[in-house]
């Protein structure tokens, strides 16, 4: 890098109210510039050190005034001014542009390395805004994007030189791309991780989903459909399921709809591990993800090859198995356990699992027996009306009979020791106290999302555009101690990129922020896993055809 450039280098430019990016301000002669604060519209025209011709590189329009030279004309080398020498802390590229009227609103005066003034305090602890931008992709793409690992994934096995490898098996993968304005383009196909790479870094979407391996290469369907056979479909996909927090509305009271905070989360805590531990123990399956949504649910991957193969009527058996919530929201009893005795699978998860959590957590974080409007919506679940009316008496007195014990407490124990004590003949009633936990706390899912195969899934590690966080996996043996407001978001990761300087190395991007635990733990424990067990799957297959092939020689 030639002295003009090392010195633009050094500069460290700051523009209240934008974020610190890294511009490649030389892309033909491969010298990265970087600036810490995006100039508006700022245009530099500097010698290229292998072209005679001066370039320019226009950025976000309309500059405020530069108190170091004159915005009106382009800055040449000869009018940079010496600069100390100070670590550039850059991030990534920015090719899209604001409108001239988001710049004239913005901050018209902007910071120059060495002077003393500074942003308002408030901007100084994250000078990167929180919410999402689309420019951030940009940078998380290029960055952070585990691109080789979603393609290694998405190939189990088939990218190797193995002879039993079906090199067809990624290109007839379906993607799916949401970019800007909600468009859509379906029936993306690639060939290679390099090719997925290019295509993503290019198109930015907002959101990528995955879809089923079909017989045919899906972005040639086209050319299948016209020979009129049924030749283009879905001939394997993952089993998944989708939990949406949304669903619970009618059990919580601390939030609704898309908001989700750590009163209501172990509602996902029990999704997790009532769903994972069936799957594992009653239908021995090994390679599951579980991944954050990025804003108010979870998304199980079960990639087992036996788990790919399901039709879409033993997924829907599969789902069926799981369904005990099967009112509306216009249902005062919306859980039925009508047998003599709790199927084991459901016995299981209530001792282990929606006892606990409803008793210890739910029941005082949603003070689900504060109010009477509440209590009253229990009371409706009991049939029995000598039972309600003998409770409804109790919880409607003014004093308290115990001052010392949380209302919600009293009150459950109350309703458990009534309905258990045997005092009322009803038929039934032990039952009434399971179906009332079952009711607040199992699993709902959304049931089509599971039965059919070609139903997309957003990916792993995609950015949700509401609330800028990444779909980070979560560990099903520690899903209690998850957090969702605390996952990585766009700014949070380009913030700590930003304080370690700029390296090239993609591994050290990701040590250096939080996203890298997660993606360690992707590999390690499930990638690592799974794709040594489809390794001894392909073998074992060659082999098996091998022998095939001889036995039918020797006749």
């Amino acid at each position: 890098m030639d002295p003009v450039h090392r010195r633009i280098a050094r500069a460290d430019i700051r523009l209240r109210g934008f974020p610190p990016i890294l511009l490649y301000a030389s892309p033909s002669s491969r010298h990265e510039i970087p600036l810490v604060q995006v100039v508006p519209s700022l245009s530099l025209s500097l010698p290229s050190p292998r072209r005679s011709r001066p370039f320019t590189h226009s950025l976000l329009p309309s500059p405020p005034s530069l108190s170091f030279f004159d915005s009106r004309r382009p800055l040449h080398a000869p009018q940079l001014l010496p600069l100390p020498k100070r670590p550039s802390n850059c991030l990534a590229e920015v090719k899209e542009t604001m409108t001239r009227e988001e710049c004239e609103n913005g901050p018209a005066d902007m910071l120059i390395d060495g002077n003393k003034a500074r942003a308002p305090r408030e901007k100084q602890g994250n000078s990167v805004p929180d919410k999402f931008n689309s420019n951030y992709l940009k940078f998380y793409y290029g960055k952070l994007f585990p691109f080789s690992d979603i393609f290694k994934w998405m190939s189990y096995g088939n990218d190797g030189k193995h002879p039993g490898c079906d090199q067809t098996y990624f290109g007839r993968r379906e993607f799916s791309f949401t970019l800007d304005n909600d468009i859509y383009l379906r029936f993306q196909s690639f060939t290679s991780a390099a090719e997925l790479e290019s295509s993503i870094q290019e198109k930015c979407p907002f959101k990528i989903d995955i879809g089923p391996v079909y017989s045919v290469d899906p972005a040639k369907r086209h050319a299948y459909a016209q020979s009129g056979d049924n030749v283009f479909t879905p001939v394997e996909r993952e089993l998944i399921f989708d939990i949406d927090m949304s669903d619970y509305d009618d059990v919580r009271y601390c939030c609704s709809g898309a908001d989700v905070c750590l009163e209501c989360w172990p509602l996902m805590t029990v999704a997790i591990k009532v769903i994972d531990t069936a799957l594992r123990d009653d239908f021995g399956f090994n390679h599951i993800l579980w991944v954050y949504s990025g804003r108010r649910g979870v998304h199980c991957w079960v990639c087992d090859r036996k788990a790919r193969r399901l039709s879409n009527e033993q997924r829907a058996s599969i789902a069926d198995y799981f369904r005990v919530y099967k009112g509306n929201e216009n249902s005062d009893k919306k859980v039925s356990l009508t047998s003599p005795a709790l199927h084991p699978f459901l016995a299981r998860s209530y001792t282990e699992v929606l006892e606990g959590i409803f008793e210890e957590k739910l029941l005082l974080s949603q003070n689900i027996l504060a109010t009477e409007e509440r209590y009253e919506k229990i009371l409706d679940m009991i049939p029995d009306e000598s039972v309600t009316a003998e409770l409804r008496g109790k919880w409607q007195e003014k004093r308290q009979s115990s001052i010392s014990n949380d209302i919600n407490v009293v009150r459950w124990e109350q309703l458990k020791q009534l309905l258990q004590s045997g005092k009322h003949k009803g038929k039934g009633l032990r039952r009434y106290v399971e179906e009332i936990v079952f009711s607040f706390t199992y699993p709902r899912l959304d049931m089509e999302v599971s039965k059919h195969m070609n139903h997309l899934l957003k990916a792993p590690f995609c950015v949700h555009p509401k609330t800028g966080r990444v779909c980070v996996p979560i560990d099903p043996n520690s899903c209690e101690e998850f957090d969702p407001t605390a996952v990585p978001t766009l700014s949070m990761l380009l913030e700590e990129l930003n304080q370690g300087g700029v390296r090239g190395d993609v591994g050290d991007d990701l040590d250096r922020t939080s996203l890298g635990k997660s993606i360690r733990y992707f590999r390690s424990s499930f990638l690592q896993p799974l794709l040594k067990s489809c390794k001894e799957e392909m073998e074992s297959s060659y082999n098996a055809k091998l022998q095939q092939m001889k036995n039918s020689l020797s006749w």
